[in-house]
């Protein structure tokens, strides 16, 4: 997993970092100082959790250049180089997409697209895929990352994560409250959120979060038959992504920096929950089933 833990970790953080500043500026006691206001929280966690998400967004083809050290080809170097430039523009072209930024980085065998919208994205690939596959399966791992430029799956996954992070803040403050109501239950002078809200609000939030991506990792999933699908419509072929697909199960993929876990044409997880990509046999299958 690759793309996705880059934005899903950032996104927490910018989540938390905002959390932690409404409290320091005294926005969650506001809300809960005289009982709590339903409708104004809502728009609060809708503010918050779709802020989050955009701010993650607009940083994600800074933080994938920043954390893989990938540098632009502006002007290629090799003829490898000159044919990966000429090999995205030519797929970018056929997806009706305006040329990407495409850079190489080293590392072990790994690609990836990310960017804030269709007109302004990247596509990277390592040194190490280069080396370990031929240029049909290379050219299949570009069409399936041009797929994900063409399909807006960066700004889909932001929704998604817009809407979730959303009812995270929401359910966690008024699960929160509802602690902190019971714990003050006979303190009859005390107005406004104790601490009881402020410690149970940050760990309702962390367990929610917990709860949450596993949504959103679903949807990273379906992303990734997506694209394996529109790799084959690109290339009007669909063994070049079923031979790049058992390529790469035949070796070691790389581990992109976490923040961009989602954005590799590979991935895996601890749990098959928490994984942003599906297990190869069944993208291979789904190809193959496909008419």
């Amino acid at each position: 997993m690759k793309r996705v833990i880059l934005f899903l970790l950032t996104n927490m953080a910018v989540l938390l970092v905002l959390s932690i500043s409404a409290r320091i500026l005294g926005i969650d006691r506001f809300l809960t100082s005289n009982g709590l206001n339903m409708g104004m929280l809502l728009a609060f966690a809708t503010l918050i959790g779709f802020g989050g998400s955009f701010i993650s967004l607009l940083m994600s083809k800074t933080m994938a250049k920043w954390s893989t050290g990938a540098r632009i080809i502006d002007r290629p170097r090799s003829q490898d180089e000159a044919w990966l430039v000429d090999t995205v523009g030519r797929l970018a072209t056929k997806a009706g997409l305006s040329m990407p930024e495409v850079a190489i980085y080293e590392g072990a065998p790994n690609a990836f697209a990310t960017g804030p919208n269709r007109a302004n994205s990247l596509v990277a690939v390592s040194t190490g895929l280069l080396q370990s596959m031929n240029r049909r399966q290379v050219e299949a791992v570009l069409a399936h990352e041009v797929a994900h430029i063409a399909n807006g799956d960066m700004v889909t996954l932001t929704l998604i994560q817009g809407v979730v992070n959303t009812f995270v803040i929401f359910l966690s403050r008024v699960a929160a409250y509802a602690v902190d109501s019971f714990l003050r239950r006979d303190d009859q002078e005390s107005r406004g959120p104790g601490l009881g809200y402020m410690i149970s609000s940050l760990v309702f939030e962390i367990m929610f979060g917990i709860l949450a991506s596993i949504v959103v990792m679903y949807f990273s999933r379906q992303r990734e038959f997506r694209a394996d699908a529109g790799a084959s419509e690109l290339l009007g072929d669909r063994h070049p992504m079923i031979d790049a697909l058992r390529a790469l199960g035949n070796m070691q993929a790389g581990e992109l920096p976490k923040e961009l876990a989602a954005s590799g044409i590979s991935g895996r997880g601890m749990m098959a929950v928490f994984s942003s990509h599906p297990p190869l046999e069944l993208r291979i299958a789904a190809l193959q089933s496909a008419q």
